[in-house]
């Protein structure tokens, strides 16, 4: 018989009781926790238990990584909790103005990080009176990610802190799940596996199967056509020899076999070389090096996804070479012999992968045995979730939709996350019974009646192919199909993930005790070295609190930060200013009511030089105009690293101190910038002068603005922009004219003709 959670605040005979739950709510409510839990098996309940016992010290923070897990825990909460209007959420559509109304009105706030970040460093709200702060998916809370900054401000400024960290899968590197618990300044680890005694009865049985398919002939001679290409881009990237006395790493070997994290690893020293020591040779070596990792990505598609998916890249390829933007990689990729003909082979072939037909088959099998199945179909690219919707389309019995994250590319816009919700709702509601997702459907999507997963490809990260079979088997057995081409990387994805998926495992239970069950010690045996983390954290912490304090007893002022330039108002807080985000019309930073400040890295300034689009003179005088005393940053010492003339260079910063009288500081990283604005807001805050935003941008002339127009067409510059419309009179007839016409226009080839008509004439794909 089943029991029910008990509480004057829940709902009765809505929350089963499950012992293991209780332990793990009991021990994280001792110290701030971690808690890894298979997916399935209730980490929000446990989370629900910590709430109730917390709710009365404070303010609880739920946070979640996107919109729809932030509206699933908050329609849970409601649905659960008596009194539901303490239950709120709070995303980036929720205007700033009503977010601090929330804030200061509600009890519960569930919200992605990113909200809570920009509020935070915006002064709306304050972390004081928090009891409770939860990090769902805490995998993420590395790096910059704004759990990061969240747990940082929290520890620092509540009184008596406690963080809850829920996940399936922290990674099986060690050093990262320290790093997690660092960062989150968690204390202690509880875990439970689908094998422990008091698990074991809430598991749903996953049947795991292997699908085995043939690339067709055709796909691989397009993909030895593709790998010759590739052969020769390694031999001429190593035959450059950057070795270790030249540019202080060992010598730059490149493989047919080197991995994606391997290649970018070398990019990385590539371009820290750059920084050092500007080299021509390098920065071949970088264009060798891009073009290398966009052949490996064509032939990663001839192989595991298809010929439609491939298609799509290609051209995307092709409208970048012929943009005025686009990469010397991407030009020169188009000129390559091999590629054309790869482009050409491709255009011959018309099978599609044969992965298309099995997604079909088994997801007709199984919707003809179960008709009120639902299923998941995950593909790692976009292109290839849009390839699937189309093969099922038509197909008896399937109502399919695609689930993807929002996006800026031209050819495809993505869903926002508003859109993503309504799919979802329409998924749970079996409106749609087939759900073809990238990864943003990975993390957390609570859709029970979900039976069957099917893998396009498997994914060499133990994270996402956990998050991914954790999507079925949770209210009832739950099928996991994985697509594998034959002799393709495919199959080493495969084997990478099941490693990883089992060093997770060892890392995990090397932080706890063997002892399993209820009431079983889950804390850490390797306590030292995480206690060693946590308090190197608290210490950090504590030290960044006493530079604070002493900041405050100076009066360190207070810098406005524009919301683009959010990681250096981290930094500038850090050193004890007071941060507001704030949007900017007239430069990046604003320390007083006199002093503004642009900064620009050196390849952004120089790139400002060549580039007229990028208005930097505009930005300098209306700098210059508004402030009396103005500022450009100047950030990075590869000013003469382009292949730009050093002339031109030197020409445009006597512009910028001689013509706009602005003065220009130099500094070597973006610490060092932060202690050059940290300095000047010292000084104007000892002088009493308090930081005031005021000024606009100039608003650009009718004539500026048609010139603005024309020149964003791909192909198209500024002076060409002009030529056009001296010649046409006005942006319709320029719209209007025919590819004959446009030729007579000096400047104006048949290549630019073209584009001009394609863009105007060319229907919409949205």
């Amino acid at each position: 018989m089943t029991s029910y959670l008990e509480h004057p605040l829940l709902k009765p005979n809505l929350v089963e009781k499950r012992l293991f739950q209780i332990d793990l709510a009991s021990r994280a409510l001792q110290s701030s926790a971690l808690i890894v839990v298979p997916t399935g098996l209730g980490k929000t309940v446990i989370a629900l238990m910590v709430i109730l016992a917390r709710r009365e010290k404070g303010k609880v923070l739920f946070l979640a990584p996107t919109r729809p897990l932030v509206e699933q825990h908050a329609n849970f909460l409601q649905k659960v909790l008596r009194d539901e209007g303490s239950v709120v959420f709070m995303t980036g559509e929720t205007a700033p103005e009503r977010r601090s109304e929330i804030w200061m009105e509600s009890k519960i706030i569930v919200s992605t990080p990113q909200v809570v970040e920009n509020d935070l460093l915006s002064r709306r709200i304050s972390l004081e009176d928090v009891s409770l702060v939860i990090f769902d998916e805490a995998h993420r809370g590395v790096g910059n990610y704004a759990y990061v900054y969240i747990a940082k401000r929290y520890g620092r400024e509540a009184a008596h802190p406690l963080v809850l960290g829920i996940t399936a899968s922290p990674g099986s590197q060690g050093e990262k799940i320290e790093e997690i618990c660092s960062n989150l300044g968690i204390e202690t680890i509880e875990t439970r596996t689908e094998d422990d005694s008091d698990v074991a009865p809430y598991v749903h049985k996953k049947e795991i199967e292997w699908v085995k398919v043939r690339v067709p002939e055709e796909l691989l001679r397009l993909r030895t056509t593709l790998e010759d290409a590739l052969k020769n881009k390694i031999e001429a990237i190593n035959q450059l020899g950057l070795d270790e006395q030249a540019f202080g790493f060992k010598e730059a070997r490149v493989g047919p076999k080197s991995s994606k994290t391997e290649l970018l690893s070398l990019q990385g020293k590539l371009q820290a070389s750059i920084s050092r020591n500007p080299n021509s040779e390098v920065f071949k070596g970088l264009s060798i090096l891009a073009e290398i990792m966009k052949i490996k990505h064509a032939v990663e598609l001839a192989e595991t996804q298809g010929t439609d998916s491939l298609r799509r890249y290609f051209d995307r390829l092709k409208s970048e070479a012929a943009s005025r933007s686009g990469s010397k990689a991407s030009r020169r990729l188009m000129e390559d012999a091999r590629i054309r003909e790869a482009i050409e082979s491709l255009q011959q072939i018309d099978i599609e992968h044969p992965k298309q037909a099995e997604v079909l088959r088994i997801l007709s099998e199984q919707l003809e045995i179960k008709p009120d199945s639902r299923a998941m179909v995950f593909a790692n690219y976009r292109d290839t979730a849009s390839s699937i919707l189309k093969t099922l389309e038509n197909a008896e019995g399937i109502r399919a939709v695609r689930f993807v994250g929002q996006s800026n590319r031209q050819d495809d816009q993505g869903l926002s996350q508003k859109t993503q919700g309504e799919i979802l709702e329409k998924f749970r509601a079996g409106e749609y019974n087939v759900l073809i997702a990238t990864s943003v459907g990975e993390e957390g999507i609570d859709i029970p009646a979900t039976d069957m997963v099917l893998f396009y490809e498997p994914v060499p990260s133990e994270i996402r192919s956990i998050q991914r079979k954790g999507r079925t088997g949770r209210a009832r057995a739950g099928r996991v199909v994985v697509l594998i081409a034959k002799g393709t990387r495919d199959e080493a994805y495969y084997w990478i993930s099941d490693r990883k998926e089992k060093s997770m495992q060892k890392q995990i239970r090397g932080f706890s005790n063997s002892s399993g069950g209820i009431g079983g010690s889950r804390g850490f045996s390797n306590f030292s070295a995480l206690a060693e983390a946590h308090n190197t954290s608290k210490s950090r912490q504590a030290k960044i609190g006493e530079v604070k304090d002493e900041a405050e007893a100076s009066k360190p002022g207070s810098v406005f930060v524009d919301p683009r330039e959010r990681e250096m108002g981290k930094l500038l807080e850090s050193l004890g200013l007071e941060i507001t985000l704030k949007t900017l019309e007239v430069g990046d930073y604003v320390v007083s009511d006199r002093i503004a400040i642009e900064r620009k890295t050196a390849e952004d300034f120089v790139a400002s030089v060549i580039d007229p689009e990028r208005n930097l003179f505009g930005q300098l005088s209306d700098l210059a105009r508004t402030y009396d005393r103005p500022v450009l940053i100047l950030e990075g010492s590869n000013l003469y690293s382009r292949q730009v003339h050093p002339n031109s260079i030197r020409g445009a910063l006597a512009a910028v101190a001689v013509d706009f009288g602005v003065p220009i500081i130099p500094t070597q990283s973006q610490e060092d910038t932060a202690q050059v604005i940290s300095m000047l807001a010292r000084r104007e805050a000892a002088e009493g002068r308090d930081s005031k935003v005021h000024g606009r941008k100039t608003a650009r002339t009718l004539k500026e603005q048609q010139e603005y127009l024309i020149s964003s067409i791909p192909s198209v510059g500024p002076a060409v922009a002009r030529n056009l419309l001296r010649h046409f009179g006005s942006i319709e007839k320029v719209m209007t004219a025919s590819e004959e016409d446009l030729q007579k226009v000096d400047l104006v080839g048949p290549k630019i003709a073209e584009r001009i008509k394609e863009l105007v004439g060319g229907d919409y794909k949205g």
